[in-house]
């Protein structure tokens, strides 16, 4: 059986509670769920999440993951294939997309100035 999003009609999030450090990330970058879950144990369900980066935080090493995402850089700016030192990339200002497929690398990321990210991660159901 498929995991299914709440329904939620428009209203504004509280952005001041409900954000927490995804697993493996450094403590500068949260993340706060809007609506979903996303089941990787058992490889399925939806999530929708904001995830913000404090000024000059970074990842150190590529993301890859057995799901799809879709990412649209909302605010502030995004580094993308920044060394381990932070180093390097290529910049992006807000209004930058993209759209992963499962087992895509991608990454690292670093933020000079703090930026949010709107992102969508969800599994193919259809059958096998």
């Amino acid at each position: 059986m498929p995991i299914t999003k709440e329904h939620l009609e428009f209203h504004v999030p509280d952005m001041g509670s409900g954000w927490h450090t995804p697993a493996g990330y450094p403590a500068g970058i949260e993340q706060k769920i809007l609506a979903g879950a996303l089941d990787e144990a058992n490889k399925r369900g939806h999530r929708t999440r904001l995830l913000r980066f404090q000024p000059g935080e970074f990842t150190t090493a590529p993301f890859v993951h057995d799901y799809w995402e879709e990412v649209w850089l909302v605010s502030g700016d995004l580094i993308v294939g920044n060394d381990a030192e932070g180093r390097g990339g290529e910049a992006f200002a807000k209004a930058a997309y993209a759209c992963r497929p499962p087992g895509a690398y991608h990454g690292p990321f670093k933020s000079e100035t703090g930026c949010v990210l709107l992102e969508i991660h969800y599994y193919d159901e259809t059958p096998q």
